[in-house]
């Protein structure tokens, strides 16, 4: 939030303008228009200070560049003072600022967020669509009464078919030709029966 500029009211006289001027009297300020006193307020009533001070652009008794220059207070904040003048007149100034109001957030509010947290929704979208102030959100999810949404894990590429690529390899292992053991077997068998053969027809 921007900080405000305060106006700046020095001890002594001040000139406004040839007609006008303000004097800081201890916690007061004093305006005249040549030596009559015509309004006064406590140094530290802003509404007072811009509503006076905003009559005197209206009616043409200075300008914006006079208050700006005499009370150091920036060129925008005359002009939306000015504007706020004219569009709520002089009670405009002294009406508490208006506070946002949302709607509370009752379970039915709360399934809503969270299913649009499941989605993938950030707290400021869901904010605006169901009109529930971010910072209700926020508690909500710092109390647990939210989840916020679980990020899923993608499979890298490449890692499905390097799993088809093994698969040959192994069923090739498998169903190939025979082994070791299979030809250990064989030799043995082929012994045997040469043995069987010499005592059959001995010379």
């Amino acid at each position: 939030m921007p900080q405000v500029q305060l106006p700046l009211f020095p001890v002594g006289t001040t000139a406004i303008n040839a007609e006008l001027a303000f004097e800081r009297r201890e916690d007061q300020v004093v305006y005249f228009n040549g030596h009559l006193p015509v309004f006064t307020h406590r140094t530290d009533d802003l509404a007072s200070f811009r509503f006076f001070t905003t009559q005197l652009i209206v009616n043409g008794t200075a300008t914006q560049g006079q208050i700006v220059k005499a009370f150091g207070v920036p060129l925008t904040t005359v002009k939306r003072a000015g504007r706020q003048y004219r569009e709520g007149g002089a009670a405009a100034f002294f009406k508490p600022p208006a506070r946002r109001q949302g709607h509370r957030l009752t379970p039915e509010r709360l399934a809503e967020a969270q299913g649009l947290l499941d989605q993938g929704q950030s707290v400021p979208q869901i904010s605006q669509q169901l009109n529930i102030l971010s910072t209700t959100l926020h508690k909500a999810l710092d109390h647990g009464r939210l989840q916020r949404a679980k990020k899923r894990l993608r499979p890298r590429p490449g890692a499905e078919r390097g799993r088809g690529q093994q698969e040959p390899t192994q069923r090739g292992r498998s169903t190939g030709g025979p082994g070791r053991g299979d030809q250990a077997g064989g030799g043995a068998t082929l012994g045997l029966l040469g043995q069987a053969g010499c005592r059959a027809h001995p010379f």
